[in-house]
């Protein structure tokens, strides 16, 4: 009963509160069981605090009986990762350059809300350092391993709380993105994740990446990510790129269906890739569920003005040279090497190449922005291929191109849109592979209506990986 508790999503949960059926102490006491029994197995936390998770729990026990809950994920199991300001736990960011020993008294703006609806939070999850890269492994943490094999990579940066959403410690997890960060773990452990519009959910303190960055809910279900979506998009007054509050509530707007709709479909992002073919017949098997759904999906060719991963290479060096420059010497000599090579190609940029960059990639986003006027949303493979062994940066094919294996998450940083990943198979080692699912500026709604869609005609959440 532990385990089906810990798998339980966070609306079935809400539900059997409700009904008094149920009670936050049980639920939270199931997740924590099962990071006791496994945690270690996968290493995907850097803090977990059962007696405060308990504490907040059992105050959340007595709303609901009383029936008052405090908001609307009132005693559901949640995970923040460790690039997330947490008032009272350290937030080290993955790396030994970072003190412990300092003053914790400020939420980040998810954090913030998440509290104020009454979420339970278990602790922290691990990031590789200052989530620069796609795998999560730092030389403050170890190596994070994902629970459908061991010795695979859960992706990164939110590779913690990707691996412990598909273990079942914790229904709701807050994932960050400037590169694919949610949608690139989401698929490799098989979850659902969401990067939000930019600006659609507020980040403070400010990145270093500037506005790749994203905040976004990694969750089993897409109800849950509706539920987790509506929480952490309220306002913050810190964010100063913050879209205007529409008051959504993104739970009361699923299940319209996608009859009708134009779906454009790219086996490639009209890039150069070489994609598995075990990825492309799964995504183009997804592809055809939505024909299925009384969508129209046709093949669409996609021709970027200017290289998107010439353009996010540019971007992402320069904010880990601005990151470097942050820093005091000795917490420099402390930084990892890969982010510091990262950093030594920012620090040869000049200034005007970086605006030319800064021109293309509006460029880009204006193309996107037509061809989704064309389309009422875009799908695509998350990722060319599954996950691959942990401890290494990259896949072994792709060591002279450390990026070109995340060549599908990038443009939609780089143009905002939203995207998600959403389960579409398994391959035949048992490893999930990932549809990417890409709506208009400011269509998150759509990107949930079609991924609940996708969802009920090919269940996933009752898949579990045994570890």
């Amino acid at each position: 009963m532990t385990d089906e508790l810990a798998y339980t999503s966070a609306t079935e949960l809400l539900a059997k509160y409700k009904a008094k059926s149920l009670s936050p102490v049980e639920a939270v006491q199931a997740s924590i069981a099962k990071i006791e029994r496994d945690g270690e197995k996968l290493n995907a936390f850097t803090i977990v605090d059962p007696d405060k998770a308990l504490a907040a729990a059992s105050e959340s026990e007595r709303r609901w009986m009383a029936g008052e809950p405090k908001g609307l994920c009132d005693g559901v199991p949640t995970t923040i990762k460790d690039l997330v300001i947490t008032e009272g736990w350290p937030t080290l960011r993955g790396s030994r350059s970072v003190k412990r020993d300092q003053v914790w008294d400020e939420d980040a703006p998810c954090v913030a809300r998440l509290k104020e609806h009454g979420a339970v939070l278990l602790g922290k999850t691990t990031t590789p350092e200052f989530g620069h890269k796609g795998v999560t492994d730092s030389l403050l943490t170890g190596i994070t391993r994902n629970p459908w094999n061991l010795e695979k990579t859960p992706g990164g940066s939110s590779g913690g709380a990707s691996a412990a959403v598909a273990a079942g410690m914790g229904q709701l997890a807050i994932g960050t993105d400037a590169g694919g960060s949610i949608r690139i773990p989401a698929c490799f452990a098989g979850i659902y994740g969401l990067k939000p519009t930019f600006g659609r959910v507020p980040m403070y303190p400010a990145s270093p990446y500037g506005t790749l960055s994203h905040t976004g809910p990694m969750t089993r279900t897409v109800g849950d990510a509706a539920l987790m979506l509506t929480v952490i998009a309220e306002p913050d007054a810190r964010d100063w790129y913050g879209l205007p509050y529409d008051g959504a509530d993104y739970t009361k707007m699923l299940g319209s269906g996608i009859r009708g709709l134009k779906i454009g479909f790219s086996d490639n992002l009209g890039l150069d890739v070489n994609v598995s073919t075990e990825v492309a017949n799964a995504v183009s098997s997804a592809s055809t569920i939505f024909t299925e759904l009384g969508a129209t999906v046709e093949a669409v060719n996609i021709n970027w003005p200017t290289s998107p991963r010439d353009i996010f290479l540019v971007h992402f060096a320069a904010g880990a040279a601005t990151l470097m420059s942050m820093l005091p010497t000795e917490q420099k000599e402390q930084i990892e090497p890969t982010l510091q090579a990262m950093a030594a190609e920012g620090d040869k940029l000049d200034l005007l190449s970086v605006k030319k960059v800064e021109l293309d990639r509006v460029t880009n986003g204006i193309y996107m922005n037509q061809l989704l006027t064309k389309y009422d949303l875009l799908l695509c493979p998350t990722l060319p291929l599954v996950a691959f062994d942990v401890g290494k940066p990259c896949p072994d094919e792709y060591r002279e191109d450390p990026y070109g294996w995340i060549p599908f998450t990038p443009p939609f940083n780089l143009t905002g849109q939203p995207a998600a990943s959403i389960p579409c198979g398994f391959s035949d080692t048992g490893l999930p592979m990932g549809l990417q699912i890409i709506g208009p500026m400011y269509g998150e709604q759509a990107v949930l209506n079609a991924s609940h869609a996708f969802e009920s005609a090919h269940p996933f959440a009752n898949k579990r990986p045994v570890f």
